[in-house]
């Protein structure tokens, strides 16, 4: 069962998941990738990347021999392999951690073998990367490879677009550089002024959360100490809402000093969100800053209060 460590007071309210649990990370429009396997290394094992309760398609240019296509040691973390005619179907039953490997053998009907590793989801900008389907090609003939490799570019230059743009914003962007300062520790060359700390101790993990109020914004800045002895902290994402629904995402100004945080290091994250974001039909209203872990488990909820906003 979840539990949760609640810390109230006027300014602040924390909430720490002290059992790592499954959260649903944010997914991005479905992932369908082509693999030619000619431009590939023949004993190489092809990397597929899945989710929990997310099926993975492979679709093949010629039938599947089901009796002689086996995922290995599945029993526990995968609903049992379906392989019909051109498709393998992959159900995982749960998210897979980044060190889970697991060996999928697909035999064509003409004894063609091809080996992949089933492990954990990527993080894409704070994102999960699945592939959802996954276009296996022998090479690059024919028309179903050409098309196929033609909408892959057509999707790496339309997100090349867009993190351009994104990078162009946050340049030109003075909440940006707020955060900038404060993730670096230079408090006194922002407008904030420090309104509430409090220091929470979950597991392997030790956190200062301090809160500052500004003229027409609020801040934020989680310190982490990994005091775990074996495993690194890796970020996921953050996320600031109204209710912790997507649908009321709203928009800030995030820097960290580090991703992945060793054993025995620390890390900051700073947040600055303008008064804009705490603005509501109903008025101003208090902001759920969440931040994630790389497995998609919540690390710590923040309670932006409206009122670190001053006037």
């Amino acid at each position: 069962m979840r539990k949760l460590l609640l810390f109230r007071s006027p300014l602040l309210l924390v909430l720490v998941a002290s059992v790592a649990v499954a959260a649903v990370a944010t997914v991005r429009e479905p992932i369908e990738r082509t693999l030619i396997l000619a431009e590939h290394p023949r004993a190489d094992a092809h990397k597929l990347y899945v989710g929990g309760r997310i099926s993975t398609v492979l679709r093949f240019e010629k039938p599947c021999d089901p009796e002689r296509t086996k995922l290995l040691a599945w029993e526990g973390r995968f609903e049992r392999l379906i392989c019909s005619g051109k498709t393998v179907v992959l159900y995982p039953l749960g998210d897979l951690t980044p060190e889970d490997r697991f060996m999928l053998l697909v035999t064509l009907t003409d004894g063609t073998e091809i080996p992949f590793t089933v492990t954990a989801h990527r993080q894409f900008y704070g994102d999960r990367e699945i592939d959802q389907q996954v276009n296996v090609f022998a090479d690059r003939q024919g028309y179903d490879a050409v098309l196929s490799s033609l909408y892959r570019a057509l999707k790496s230059e339309r997100e090349l677009r867009e993190e351009n743009e994104r990078y162009r914003k946050e340049e030109n962007s003075i909440d940006h550089a707020y955060a900038t300062l404060l993730v670096n520790g230079a408090l006194k060359k922002t407008p904030f002024r420090p309104k509430n700390t409090v220091v929470i101790k979950d597991g392997g993990l030790d956190m200062v959360v301090n809160l500052f109020s500004g003229e027409g914004k609020a801040a934020a800045v989680v310190q982490l100490n990994n005091t775990n002895s074996d495993e690194p902290w890796r970020f996921g994402e953050a996320r600031l809402s109204f209710d912790g629904s997507s649908h009321t995402a709203r928009p800030f100004a995030l820097r960290m000093n580090r991703a992945e945080i060793i054993p025995g290091a620390s890390g900051r994250i700073a947040v600055v969100a303008d008064k804009s974001a705490f603005v509501s039909e109903e008025g101003l209203v208090d902001l759920r800053l969440e931040i994630f872990r790389s497995d998609g488990s919540q690390q710590v909820v923040v309670l932006l209060d409206h009122r670190l906003v001053r006037e």
